[in-house]
């Protein structure tokens, strides 16, 4: 490997840092959550990440981003902050039903912060994407999504360069059944039945939050 791409590989391992001063002071956020919770639990992320990544280039290891799939990384930034908003944000608890929704409830509202389905909550979800997000279920909830930017395990191929991790963007919306399209599976599918989050729904999430 060649000082110029271990050079890139070095800063790629810092990921962007996280900018308070594009955050909507004005949105609103349900069940006791603030602004300041949200990007303390993203600052947490990025400073894990960069500590992580910082540690496997001492082995000459690629970057977490670079060697898991696109998805399984996706879902360790979603899993990520919703183990810190609580540190952060004492009104919510994660919720300890497995694979529960939503994935934050409201302290003290079920039986041990644990709950199979429920709406009351914040559901929270990670996507290099900016529109189009999914879930298994047209509903009313409160999501919540991180939208960032990183390499993925197949940008080698692709000639893409390394780049650190950033967050995009935060977005945050009650919405309801009307603001997803359902895609579902047809015949003998065994592509696992989703919704996607449709235009209506995308227009009050980016409205109410952002950076």
């Amino acid at each position: 490997m060649s000082n110029t791409t271990l050079d890139r590989e070095l800063m790629a391992c810092r990921p962007v840092p996280v900018n308070p001063k594009f955050f909507n002071p004005n949105c609103t956020l349900p069940y006791g959550l603030e602004v300041e919770h949200i990007r303390q639990a993203m600052e947490g992320f990025v400073d894990f990440l960069g500590f992580i990544n910082a540690q496997l280039y001492t082995k000459e290891i690629p970057r977490l981003e670079s060697f898991l799939m696109p998805a399984n990384f996706s879902s360790i930034v979603g899993e990520f902050i919703n183990t810190n908003i609580p540190m952060h944000c004492f009104d919510l608890a994660k919720n300890q039903y497995h694979n529960g929704h939503p994935d934050l409830l409201p302290k003290t509202m079920f039986p041990n912060n644990a709950v199979q389905y429920a709406q009351e909550g914040i559901e929270v979800k990670a996507s290099r994407h900016a529109s189009g997000w999914q879930g298994h279920n047209p509903e009313s909830v409160w999501l919540m999504v991180f939208y960032f930017d990183s390499n993925t395990s197949q940008d080698p191929i692709k000639g893409v360069d390394p780049k650190p991790f950033r967050f995009k963007g935060v977005f945050i919306a009650r919405i309801v059944k009307e603001d997803w399209t359902f895609s579902g599976r047809s015949g003998a599918s065994r592509r696992t039945i989703t919704a996607s989050v449709n235009t209506s729904g995308r227009e009050k999430m980016m409205a109410n939050l952002g950076i």
